[in-house]
C-alpha cells in the first residue's frame, strides 16, 4: 500500500538536511506527519541548501530524526543501484491536492528498473486525456526519487523534460544506475 497519507506522529519535530549520494548532495525536508520534501542534487551542496530555503523558508537545518535518517539511507541506497521502492517512506501530501496524490501514488508503484508513459499513467486514472496533467503533476513532484518521477517517460518511450537540475541528462542517469527497461521483455531503454 503506498503511504502518502498523513499519518500524524510519524516524525518527529520539523526541519530540513541535506545529503550526500551517489549523484550528488540531495536535501530531505520533513513536518510531523512525513517527508513534505525531497531534493534532487542542485549544481553543487551550496546550490542544493539554498533551494531547500527557497522550498522551506519555515524550516531549520536540523539534525534528521531516526525516521527521516532511514528515508536518506533508503534514497541513498537506491541511488547507489539497489532495487529500492521506497514505499516504507511516508509522505505527508496534506498539501497536494487529489489529482496529484493519485499520480504520485500510482508512480510510487513503478518497480526500480522499469518505466511506464504519461499515457500509461492517464489510462490508469480512466482518461487518456489526462496525459498532459499526468506530467504537469509529475513536473510539481515534491518528493523527488521517492515519487519517481525520473521513471515516467513521453509518448513512444521518448525521455521527455525532468524538472531537476540536469534536466533529462538527470533522468537518463538516474534510469541508468537502476538498468532501466521499457519492461520485462525487451532490451534495456539505452
Amino acid at each position: 500500500m503506498s503511504r502518502l497519507i498523513n499519518e500524524p506522529g510519524a516524525v518527529n519535530g520539523i526541519g530540513f538536511a541535506l545529503f550526500d549520494t551517489a549523484i550528488g548532495p540531495c536535501g530531505i525536508a520533513w513536518g510531523a506527519r512525513g517527508l513534505v520534501g525531497v531534493q534532487l542534487p542542485e549544481a553543487d551542496e551550496a546550490a542544493t541548501r539554498r533551494r531547500m530555503k527557497g522550498r522551506f523558508p519555515l524550516l531549520p537545518e536540523l539534525p534528521p530524526p531516526a525516521e527521516v535518517q532511514q528515508a536518506m539511507a533508503a534514497i541513498r541506497a537506491l541511488l547507489d543501484g539497489e532495487p529500492r521502492d521506497l514505499m516504507e517512506i511516508v509522505l505527508d501530501v496534506e498539501h497536494v491536492s487529489e489529482f496529484h496524490r493519485q499520480v504520485y501514488a500510482i508512480a510510487r508503484r513503478i518497480p526500480p528498473g522499469q518505466v511506464r508513459t504519461y499515457g500509461e499513467i492517464a489510462l490508469e486514472l480512466g482518461d487518456k486525456g489526462l496525459s498532459r496533467a499526468v506530467g504537469q503533476a509529475l513536473g510539481l513532484n515534491p518528493f523527488a526519487a521517492v515519487v519517481p518521477c525520473h521513471r515516467v517517460l513521453a509518448a513512444g518511450s521518448k525521455f521527455g523534460g525532468f524538472s531537476a537540475h540536469g534536466g533529462a541528462a538527470s533522468k537518463i542517469r538516474m534510469l541508468a544506475i537502476e538498468g532501466a527497461r521499457r519492461d520485462s521483455e525487451s532490451g534495456s531503454l539505452f
